[in-house]
């Protein structure tokens, strides 16, 4: 392969459909969508569901998710491996909470690799992993990661509804899903939403909850300069929250099961950060392409 012909993401371990792992920390929404979608379009569905991995078992809904659609759930408890390495926390913040966290990571490893996984899916993962360095991970994302300052840097990172506020303050009146594939992460966590973007949803208006945009900039202004112990509990929170909700439903739900399938099916591959999107028999550049629920929106590199 020359340096400048695309290369797959995937290193298919067959000639079937590839092997997907689905991870889940929490509600398993986004989980249920993509198995939901694998029930739905056999005929033409490039993946295949071969477990539920979680680090949270007995805390959130992995094992009714792997009953009901009667797939292996495969389970790492991340808080109990820091207490038997003698850690209080599964915090970053330290050398050796990252070195437990790289144990933690081969450990759940050894679990899954003899279903000889292909690729596998962060379905509301919440531990930072490097297991991307085994297989290649998708992740969705609550904000627009095309969007960047003027040193090319992403604008709207971040964790839960942080994508969300910095959406409202850099003055968008609509949120966006980015699917990426993911990084690696390093240090205290740095990277891991710097992989390429595979696709984008529609744009998600917000929904100012019966106010006005000027509302809730003032309500954001009011904010304390610091975070409070505990956390944010306040309306700009609640609106937060509920448009990332909204976001979920209308961005995540869409595009990501679409993403998913297009790159099971081998129609994404890359040269560096360039993105390569599969046309018939031919590779095509692109900047991204914007999924919505009946089609997609491809943009073309100039």
């Amino acid at each position: 392969m020359s340096p400048t012909e695309p290369k797959n993401f995937i290193k298919f371990s067959s000639d079937s459909m590839a092997r997907a792992a689905i991870f889940v920390s929490g509600s398993g929404t986004n989980a249920e969508k993509l198995l939901e979608f694998w029930q739905e379009n056999s005929s033409s569905c490039y993946f295949e569901p071969v477990c539920i991995v979680t680090d949270r078992p007995g805390r959130c809904q992995a094992e009714e998710i792997s009953k009901k659609y009667n797939l292996p759930l495969i389970a790492e408890d991340i808080i109990e491996y820091y207490r038997s390495k003698g850690l209080p926390s599964i915090s970053l913040a330290t050398e050796e909470g990252r070195k437990v966290r790289a144990e933690w990571t081969d450990s759940l490893y050894i679990k899954i690799k003899e279903l000889n996984v292909d690729f596998g899916i962060f379905a509301g993962f919440i531990p930072l992993t490097n297991i991307t360095d085994h297989f290649p991970c998708l992740n969705v994302h609550p904000g627009d990661l095309t969007v960047c300052d003027e040193k090319g840097r992403r604008v709207l990172v971040g964790l839960h509804t942080v994508p969300i506020q910095k959406a409202f303050e850099n003055g968008f009146d609509y949120m966006r899903s980015s699917v990426i594939v993911a990084c690696a992460y390093e240090g205290r966590g740095v990277g891991m939403d710097e992989g390429i973007v595979v696709g984008i949803s529609k744009e998600v208006p917000f929904d100012y909850m019966g106010k006005d945009e000027e509302f809730w900039m003032n309500e954001f202004k009011n904010r304390p300069n610091e975070k409070p112990k505990g956390g944010w509990k306040d309306s700009f929170q609640e609106f937060l929250t509920y448009n990332q909700e909204q976001l979920k439903i209308h961005g995540d739900w869409v595009v990501f099961p679409q993403v998913v399938n297009d790159f099971a099916a081998g129609k994404y591959a890359h040269v560096g950060e360039k993105l390569f999107y599969k046309g018939g028999a031919q590779w095509l550049p692109v900047s991204i392409i914007e999924y919505k629920k009946d089609k997609k929106e491809i943009f073309f590199r100039s």
